[in-house]
Formats: structure tokens, C-alpha cells, sequence
């Protein structure tokens, strides 16, 4: 496993919100195209990363409301799921595989799983859903029935990424609040209904909390890389978009994330950021 292309970046903000995503699904495309596994380590400046289920809730404006009044970004994601915090403190890590490398769906979970299980061996990681944290799924990660981490997964073409949101460090109950406050507003009496989770913020905590001490984010790179035997630096991912004669299919990519975030802008943008 030590052929991984590793990619990485300073912090996402505000002005590049719509670029991971952007980034992400033309990263799967070459990993399926050229047989490159990838690394992508990405981090994001108080980003509330919301799935399609999420802006189906009845009161979408008044949730997004609340998003902004914390202090968040909303972002629309382009693939399925719920609601997720990533700010300082929270790792988001990629393993980007050509189909064929993985057997089935529940063998990529199991990759990122096994790997994370190495990464801290002080902890005994546990995966099963946690229901009442937010986003819950089959592959949560969590300590002592605490989440620590989510899992999903995206395919395009020939390629498929894992993806993972880690709260390594910060205030893992502020989080928790933040989405608790979302769905609250936006689905008022139908709270914890059809699908959408009643957050209960002490569900979940961070890495950091179950050890004891402040990890760092760099910390936790580091102990991935040499789990997996990466030596090389990380790449620039703009400076690769150029080099790989991405820029045309990045501004594609990134266009259709305008247009998926459009609503965003119409309701709210003008009036609260």
C-alpha cells in the first residue's frame, strides 16, 4: 500500500468552498483511469457540509439560518447523505482506489477501518452505526460507543473514493449543538423523523478527549503516512490540476457545484454573508 500518490493543501475557506468537492470526483476519475491510488488529506474553515437528503427538510431556509448565525459555511455537497461539521480540528482523509482494487462496498469501508485502527493503536475503535450522532451510518467510527469518525463513499467512472471526516481535536459538543440547531429549525415538529437524526451532541467526541492530551492535526497525517509507508512530500493539488491538464475539467466540476449550491445563494448568501 505504500504507492499512494498523497496530496494535501492549506485549509479550505469560504472563498474555496466548492474546490474539495470539485477536486475529489476528478481525483477517483484518474485513480480509476491511470491505476493510482490516491491520498487526499483536506481540511475546512467552519464548513457545514450538508447532503441532498439534507435540503429536502421542510424549513430549509430557517436551517440554514441557523448555520450561518453560528458562524459556519453551509455547502451543498455533491453526493447523498446528511449533515456533517468540518472545521480546525477535524481531518477529512480520502482513500481513492481504481474500482477493481476493492471487492465490494463494504471492502472499502473495511480499508479505512483497518487503517484507522493502526493509526491509533491506544484506542479499541469500534465500527457500528450511533444513531443519534449526526450523519450516522453502518461504518461510524467510535470509542466506548462514542463516534469519533463517519465513513462514505463516491464513485465515478472507473474510480472510488473513501472518504472520512476524523474529529481529532475543538469542541466536539459545539458541533454536535450546531447540527442539533439545524435540524431543529428545519424540521421543527418532524425532528428525528423520516430519516433524519435526533442529534444528541454527547454522542460524540474527539480523539484528542479519549486520549487525554491535544493531538494535532499534522500528529495524525503523520501517523497515516507512516502506516503506509509514504516517504514522499505531499503534492500541491492546484499545482497537480495544471500539470495533469485538469483546469477544464476542475472548472467544470467546480460550475456544477455553483449550480448545486444555487439555492443557497438566492435564499441566503445576500442576506447573510
Amino acid at each position: 500500500m505504500n504507492n499512494f500518490l498523497l496530496m494535501d493543501q492549506p485549509i479550505y475557506t469560504k472563498e474555496n468552498c466548492f474546490d474539495p468537492f470539485a477536486l475529489t470526483d476528478i481525483l477517483i476519475e484518474y485513480a480509476g483511469e491511470k491505476k493510482q491510488p490516491i491520498l487526499h488529506f483536506w481540511e475546512c474553515e467552519n464548513f457545514f457540509i450538508l447532503g441532498m437528503k439534507d435540503t429536502r427538510v421542510p424549513d430549509f431556509s430557517e436551517g440554514i439560518q441557523t448555520i450561518v448565525k453560528n458562524g459556519y459555511t453551509p455547502v451543498i455537497r455533491n453526493s447523498g447523505g446528511l449533515g456533517v461539521i468540518c472545521d480546525r480540528g477535524v481531518l477529512n482523509l480520502s482513500l481513492i482506489f481504481p474500482k477493481e482494487a476493492l471487492e465490494t462496498i463494504d471492502h472499502s469501508y473495511e480499508k479505512m477501518y483497518h487503517l484507522i485502527q493502526r493509526v491509533f493503536p491506544e484506542l479499541t475503535i469500534d465500527a457500528f452505526e450511533i444513531e443519534n450522532s449526526y450523519c450516522p451510518g453502518r461504518f461510524d467510527l467510535s470509542v466506548n460507543a462514542k463516534k469519533i469518525a463517519g465513513l462514505s463513499q463516491r464513485r465515478v467512472k472507473g474510480g472510488i473514493a473513501v472518504m472520512m471526516y476524523l474529529s481529532v481535536d475543538g469542541n466536539q459538543n459545539k458541533r454536535g449543538n450546531i447540527v442539533y440547531d439545524f435540524y431543529r429549525a428545519s424540521l421543527k415538529d418532524e425532528f428525528g423523523t423520516k430519516g433524519y437524526p435526533s442529534v444528541d451532541s454527547q454522542s460524540m467526541t474527539t480523539v484528542s478527549d479519549l486520549l487525554g492530551e491535544h493531538l494535532s492535526i499534522d500528529t495524525v497525517k503523520d501517523r497515516v503516512k507512516d502506516i503506509l509507508g509514504l516517504k514522499t512530500a505531499s503534492i500541491d493539488t492546484y499545482q497537480w490540476i495544471q500539470t495533469n491538464n485538469q483546469e477544464e475539467n476542475f472548472k467544470k466540476r467546480h460550475h456544477s457545484m455553483g449550480e448545486r449550491n444555487q439555492k443557497l445563494k438566492e435564499d441566503l448568501y445576500a442576506n447573510f454573508l
